[in-house]
């Protein structure tokens, strides 16, 4: 009996290691292609729902579409209601795994391709390069998810005649309930629906399990399989709890429904199918699981846009003290494509933020001038976004993901310097002094008001060129203004501290318009093919020893 259970509890560590390594793999393999193609594809939910099954059919792991997903809501890359759509799909696509374990785990006799298989996969794994390597690894995990299935069903056949139906629930309403309860426990415990499938399917067909019994449990998976993504949205953003609660409300209104269409199911099985439930047992089970899921997506579809709304009052935008970088999930970090476009949208809003507060210090009507609130605010966000930075460092990038990455890193040295001005109460001060200071400050002002409002809804180019021409035309008055002030040197009312003190506010308020517009510049560029340019004023691309010119 003991060697029973631990060949079956070795089989089932043996089918989740394999189901990791051939996700791994795959994900390799593909790259960032296949997360690119969530937001180039989708364009509307039903677009959202196929690209999302397909992704997820090839990745062979919901929870990395899911990811993905909330990556590409938080970079504001795609529309709330859009990632729906992804999200229901990529239900449909998880079940192609319970399909490869009932066909050929099941009705296919692959036992002798497998270890052979395995042997290729690791070799291309130690002597491959690139793709090959990848897909070295994704063979050998395709053949340790077989190995720990033929370890299971060993397991289980030991069992045969001790463990029945009889042992489990009965088929009736409150049985039934008890076992999608039983499901919803194995998917927390092994924290993987496809491997509480394939336990299911080995129960099933080694007679410790009726097809009723094991269909009220695979129920109870697809509902507990959202457990990861419940959990992983506490104390994250409105965007990534909208979409981790969206996930659990949709397999919630799956599983009710598929609870009260499994009596219905199993009849036109056995009158349509020749031979009935019980000639294809795995298959049929297999069949129920993707069938209520296609179900729900269907209904669901055409009112993803009220399902939307419904979420969006559940779960509120947060308030306005919140931090931009609080959307910058951990588990981002390994999307490189879509943890670098999530960075930017980040450094985007942060600068946003930035160029309204240091608006409303250059404009002087306020009291005190700098808003410290949103200061610290934006200094919080600078420290979340150079964390996650630190963490996608070590991770392969796409050519994508390096122009969004090194963008970033611009935006984010020019932001650290300008949080430093709006500081600078001494030349915020003498700036309100001089009657063509204010007037200076005041065209600052209304390119700093107009790029925020721009980055907002999202016209990078409308941003630069109000700040282009803001720098232009402080630079232009730099030379006429200091021959004015020194102009008055002889005269005895005027202080001589004093015009040293306007001219070297000019010239900070000069400086601050360039970092501005440099902002604006590397955020433009991200969104251009090609790698953005070289910035002179940056310390990304300054040499060591160097020092910031001021002046």
């Amino acid at each position: 009996m003991i060697h029973q259970v631990l060949a079956a509890v070795g089989g089932l560590a043996l089918f989740l290691l394999g189901l990791l390594v051939l996700t791994e793999g795959l994900r390799q393999f593909a790259g960032d292609a296949l997360h690119r193609a969530l937001f180039r594809f989708t364009k509307s939910p039903t677009s959202g729902a196929v690209t999302g099954a397909l992704v997820t059919a090839v990745l062979q792991s919901s929870s990395v579409t899911t990811v993905a997903t909330v990556g590409l809501v938080s970079a504001g890359a795609l529309a709330f209601p859009q990632a729906l759509g992804i999200l229901f799909g990529a239900n449909v696509g998880t079940t192609l795994t319970s399909w490869m374990v009932a066909l050929l785990g099941f009705e296919l006799d692959i036992e002798q391709i497998v270890q052979p298989l395995l042997m290729l996969g690791v070799l291309l794994r130690l002597f491959g390069r690139g793709h090959w390597a990848h897909m070295g690894w994704a063979l050998a995990g395709f053949a340790l998810i077989f190995m720990g299935l033929d370890a299971m069903q060993t397991g289980m056949a030991g069992f045969e005649g001790r463990i029945t139906p009889a042992n489990f629930p009965d088929d009736s309403y409150l049985g039934r309930a008890l076992l999608v309860g039983i499901g919803i426990v194995l998917t927390l415990v092994t924290q993987s629906s496809s491997a509480g499938m394939a336990m299911a399917l080995t129960a099933l067909d080694g007679g410790a399990i009726s097809l009723a019994q094991g269909a009220a449990m695979v129920i109870g998976m697809d509902v507990g399989t959202t457990s990861t993504t419940a959990i992983a949205t506490i104390g994250r953003s409105a965007a990534t709890r909208r979409t981790g609660y969206s996930h659990v409300v949709y397999n919630l209104m799956t599983g009710v429904a598929a609870y009260f269409l499994l009596e219905p199911y199993l009849w036109a099985i056995d009158h349509l199918v020749p031979g009935g439930a019980l000639a294809h047992g795995p298959l049929v089970l297999v069949g129920f699981h993707t069938a209520f899921n296609a179900l729900g997506l269907i209904v669901v579809l055409p009112f993803t846009r009220q399902f939307a709304r419904l979420m969006s009052r559940l779960v509120p935008e947060s308030d306005a003290s919140s931090d931009p970088s609080d959307r910058l999930d951990p588990r981002l970090a390994r999307e490189s494509t879509v943890a670098a476009m999530t960075l930017l949208g980040v450094v985007r809003d942060l600068s946003a933020d930035l160029f309204e507060a240091l608006a409303r210090a250059l404009d002087g009507k306020s009291k005190p001038l700098v808003d410290p609130d949103r200061l610290e605010r934006v200094g919080r966000g600078l420290t979340g976004a150079r964390h996650f930075a630190d963490e996608i460092v070590g991770v392969e990038m796409s050519a994508d993901a390096q122009r969004y990455f090194l963008s970033s890193m611009h935006v984010i040295d020019h932001l650290d310097r300008l949080a430093e001005r709006c500081l600078d109460r001494e030349r915020l001060g003498t700036l309100r002094q001089d009657e063509r200071l204010r007037e200076l400050s005041s065209v600052e002002v209304r390119a700093l008001q107009s790029s925020a409002k721009a980055m907002r809804a999202g016209d990078k180019a409308a941003g630069e060129l109000q700040l282009v021409d803001a720098r232009d035309q402080i630079r232009a008055e730099r030379h006429p203004y200091r021959e004015r002030m020194l102009a008055t040197i002889p005269d005895p009312e005027v202080e001589f501290d004093q015009v040293i003190r306007r001219l070297d506010a000019l010239r900070w308020l000069h400086r601050t318009t360039y970092h501005a517009w440099r902002i604006t510049h590397h955020l433009a560029a991200a969104e251009q093919p090609g790698q953005p340019g070289v910035d002179p004023g940056s310390e990304v691309s300054r040499p060591p020893g160097s020092a910031e010119n001021t002046a």
